[in-house]
């Protein structure tokens, strides 16, 4: 899952409005953004299969400390402590914690069982749904869709870079969603890693478009 991850930090505004979206994103996307770091390390691997399934080429051969269910847990503790600690808002750092955690439970929806419980187990979750491209569109779709609304509806902007800031930031990933969807396999694995650090664009991006819009009355 990709957009749908961005879905959930923009929903998530409503619930903590105090919160910066870049945190949030940061949130919602921090295993994805650890995860090519441990690639480059040669800590967790993963293969270029073309068909590995109807949406990615890309089988996650090992990624249990960015990816399991109990690394994610601790990683969720550790953010969302942080947060508390230097915001000293209990509020949104529950909301941070949550939002950490649904990245593994989106994942553990689409993806086919690779997803380890715990470092070093082999038992693994995925329900495929990554198996079906239709589906993939409509259930990731809705909840991107539901999450630029409800952000939306909560946030409106301070200036025109407010506007156009918010709109191209949803235009782009819309964009970059359909070139990885329907585009050609990775050249190389470290091209990979290198893209997935690009994620990091999109952190400081939602940080300053959230600071040209306010909480709507």
């Amino acid at each position: 899952m990709f957009i749908g991850h961005f879905g959930v930090a923009l929903a998530a505004k409503r619930v903590a409005p105090r919160t910066s979206l870049g945190t949030l994103v940061m949130a919602a996307q921090f295993t994805d953004l650890l995860w090519p770091v441990f690639l480059l390390l040669g800590l967790e691997r993963v293969a270029i299969v073309p068909g590995h399934t109807a949406v990615t080429p890309l089988d996650f051969t090992s990624y249990p400390l960015s990816h399991s269910l109990l690394a994610d847990l601790g990683w969720a503790c550790l953010f969302a402590g942080i947060y508390r600690v230097v915001r000293r808002d209990w509020r949104g750092a529950l909301c941070l914690w949550f939002v950490l955690m649904s990245h593994w439970l989106l994942d553990a929806l689409t993806h086919r069982p690779d997803l380890p419980l715990y470092p070093g187990g082999s038992i693994y979750a995925g329900l495929g749904l990554w198996n079906s491209r239709a589906g993939t569109l409509l259930v990731e779709g809705a909840i991107f869709a539901l999450g630029v609304v409800v952000y939306g509806n909560t946030m409106r902007p301070r200036d025109r870079v407010g506007i156009y800031a918010f709109w191209s930031f949803i235009v782009l990933l819309v964009l970059m969603y359909f070139a990885n969807l329907f585009g050609p396999p990775p050249p190389s694995v470290k091209a990979i890693a290198v893209a997935g650090l690009g994620l990091w664009v999109f952190v400081a991006w939602a940080y300053w478009l959230d600071r040209h819009r306010q909480a709507r009355p």
